[in-house]
């Protein structure tokens, strides 16, 4: 296949919704990208519309079911912090990052989804320490390029502040300049994350997150400024994107609180999940139920039925197996469930069946104020993509396109091949 550009920087701006472009037109380096960029507005998310699926979808093209990774957690019943999908291995079949470094090409990462032990030249993976035992450092070098990595905390670890926010968003950008101008990748892979967690914190529309896109937009520019001083700015394409939108919510679900009292969970008295015969997998708007038998699968089918017909319970719709499987969610799930606009889904086990979230349990991180992982049919719920550059066309407005196309497209400018996809390369956009 014929390569359409040299480097393709590809920027994940967590969390940017549809909502966001009347205010990125607005910011002088998001207005001056846009001035020649291809776009779209409205960007069909996947199901779960969570990171690490959303991610793993950029960078392959498929929806979850096909490319494993079918939410950010993995099934760990009781866990107070149960681990994520971070590690490669969890990805089923090729990704754009393979491809490229297949065919010679200079890869970086930089704390990009599901990329732990990659095979990534310039790699900043994202995994945190989970245990008590654990620390960040050593976990993320252990996962990634370790004199890479070495480098990177020696010249900005100063900047970071654990994985607080706005701190660790502005040892990312100054990792990437750095990578930029030193390194030259064909291909990077950017993940800011700074929007999102400020969503979670204070809501969709707070001042924090308004604050948190103003820093992108800033952020932004000093990635273009780099790419201009490694004098490959002109071989370049810049791709800035959203993996999905969020909402806010005021009360907070626990279903496995009624498994529980219906002795479908066993849970010892210091807490700890002994024997479950079904469980509630959080996506937070929505939620994956795993059942271990047909009997536990009929009592559960009956509760939910029952839960259906309150809407004060929050539950809008209840998927089947094959439901969910045919929306791309993970079919091994017995049912999937969809919270109602204002509610979200955890897996907690105690306490009341709907808590009403206050700003003490937001201050002690209990809840959280906003989130995703809501169907994409939910209304005002799209994100965003933007391209510019070297292979782009100018101005082309593209009126509807799905996550599951960005890889294809992607994997097209780099004169690369994913292979068979659920998603196709948006034509459109390239000269």
């Amino acid at each position: 296949m014929t390569k359409h550009t040299d480097h393709l920087i590809v920027i994940s701006f967590d969390c940017l919704s549809s909502l966001d472009f009347p205010i990125l037109e607005e910011l002088p380096h998001f207005q001056q990208f846009l001035r020649k960029a291809s776009i779209c507005k409205n960007v069909e998310t996947i199901y779960p519309s969570v990171t690490y699926p959303c991610h793993a979808t950029i960078v392959t093209g498929n929806y979850p079911k096909r490319h494993g990774v079918i939410n950010n957690t993995l099934l760990q019943p009781g866990r107070p912090s149960p681990d994520w999908y971070w590690h490669r291995r969890y990805v089923k079949g090729t990704t754009l990052y393979d491809e490229a470094k297949k065919a010679g090409m200079t890869t970086a990462g930089l704390l990009w989804p599901v990329t732990a032990k990659g095979k990534i030249d310039y790699h900043m993976p994202e995994i945190f320490a989970n245990r008590p035992w654990q620390n960040q450092i050593p976990v993320s070098l252990l996962n990634g390029s370790f004199l890479y990595q070495l480098d990177m905390n020696r010249r900005f670890g100063h900047i970071r502040k654990g994985l607080n926010q706005p701190e660790l968003d502005d040892f990312v950008l100054e990792s990437t300049v750095y990578t930029i101008k030193a390194k030259r990748p064909n291909l990077m892979l950017i993940h800011f994350t700074d929007l999102d967690t400020h969503r979670h914190l204070h809501g969709f529309s707070s001042i924090e997150a308004h604050a948190a896109i103003q820093r992108h937009d800033i952020r932004l520019g000093r990635i273009i400024q780099a790419l201009k001083e490694a004098n490959i700015y002109e071989r370049s394409t810049i791709i800035a994107l959203g993996d999905h939108s969020a909402m806010d919510e005021e009360k907070a679900i626990k279903i496995n609180v009624l498994f529980r009292e219906r002795g479908l969970i066993d849970v010892s008295k210091r807490g700890k999940v002994r024997n479950w015969q079904a469980y509630c997998n959080s996506c937070d708007g929505s939620a994956y139920i795993y059942v271990k038998d047909e009997k536990a699968k009929e009592i559960v089918q009956t509760l939910l039925n029952e839960l259906l017909k309150e809407e004060s319970n929050g539950i809008e719709r209840v998927l089947t197996s094959k439901e969910a499987a045919d929306k791309g969610a993970d079919d091994h799930a017995a049912f999937m469930i969809e919270a109602s606009k204002g509610y979200y889904f955890t897996e907690g086990l105690e306490g009341s069946f709907i808590d009403r979230i206050t700003a003490e349990d937001v201050k002690e991180r209990r809840y959280t104020r906003a989130c995703h992982g809501y169907s994409p049919e939910k209304a005002d719920y799209t994100t965003v993509f933007m391209a510019s550059g070297k292979g782009i066309r100018e101005n082309v407005i593209i009126p509807t396109m799905q996550l599951i196309d960005e890889g294809p497209t992607f994997a097209h400018l780099l004169g690369l091949h994913l292979g068979e996809t659920d998603g196709k390369v948006i034509e459109e956009l390239l000269l």
